[in-house]
């Protein structure tokens, strides 16, 4: 008796002119497509508002005649270690070629040219060591 009911009511609400129904149908096509490019819209305004947020955060870095800079290994991302260090150096910088490039000195001698995005400035000093006090000397507690 529901299922008579439901399509009774389908029935009624059909509209069987062509011509009404052409023109429903093409209104509907119509505000699909306004609403896919509205969209479009919104997610390239979002991209913008991202790329430019992203490029305020990335610093320019300089790189001069004489600095001392560590060299990125990137190999070591294929075979991670986790207390290895990705940095190797420091180098001096002897030359800089156009188009980001640089000719790195290392302290045995030899010389190679670098891209400098894999450069990050090298601000001195071997870090201090570490105090491990004795354990024998360590008040107790009561």
């Amino acid at each position: 008796l529901e299922l008579e009911h439901k399509a009774f009511w389908a029935l009624k609400h059909t509209n069987f002119d062509l011509k009404t129904a052409g023109d429903h149908r093409k209104l509907q096509l119509n505000e699909l497509s306004e609403l896919r490019d509205q969209a479009y819209e919104k997610s390239f305004i979002y991209k913008e508002r991202t790329m430019k947020l992203h490029d305020e955060k990335i610093k320019n870095r300089i790189f001069n005649v004489g600095d001392q800079v560590l060299l990125f290994n990137f190999r070591l991302k294929i075979f991670l270690g986790k207390l290895k260090s990705c940095w190797s150096g420091p180098f001096i910088i002897s030359e800089i070629y156009p188009y980001g490039t640089a000719k790195l000195n290392h302290s045995d001698g030899s010389n190679f040219k670098v891209n400098c995005h894999r450069f990050k400035h090298y601000h001195g000093g071997d870090p201090p060591p570490l105090e491990i006090p004795d354990v024998h000397n360590f008040p107790k507690d009561n």
